[in-house]
């Protein structure tokens, strides 16, 4: 169920860029250079059990991330950037690289 929130929440976010036309969705869709601005982004769901859910995207590939709130810990993305994590205790969360360039506040995913 989770990860139909996701889909959806994705779907939002996708589906401006392929309203405007291909060549400007494929202009969006263009990996950033290397030493480009991080564009990660980290969220937290309530989960049916009343416990947390953190999960995030655009980190960098096969790395560590630390996440601190109520529960706290360290976790690896997997290739493509990306880290969930269920169970957790609490809504807000941190989130920061293993090289401190980057540190998010989570965002706290309602659904109706």
């Amino acid at each position: 169920m989770n990860r139909t929130r996701r889909l959806a929440a994705l779907t939002l976010l996708v589906a401006p860029a392929l309203a405007v036309g291909p060549a400007v969705a494929a202009q969006a869709a263009t990996p950033a250079a290397p030493h480009a601005p991080s564009r990660a982004a980290c969220h937290v769901e309530t989960e049916s059990d009343g416990k947390y859910h953190l999960w995030g995207v655009g980190f960098h590939g096969d790395k560590k991330v630390t996440y601190s709130g109520a529960t706290s810990g360290t976790v690896s993305t997997d290739k493509s950037g990306r880290f969930d994590i269920g169970g957790l205790s609490g809504s807000r969360f941190v989130v920061k690289t293993d090289d401190g360039k980057t540190k998010l506040t989570c965002t706290m995913m309602r659904h109706r």
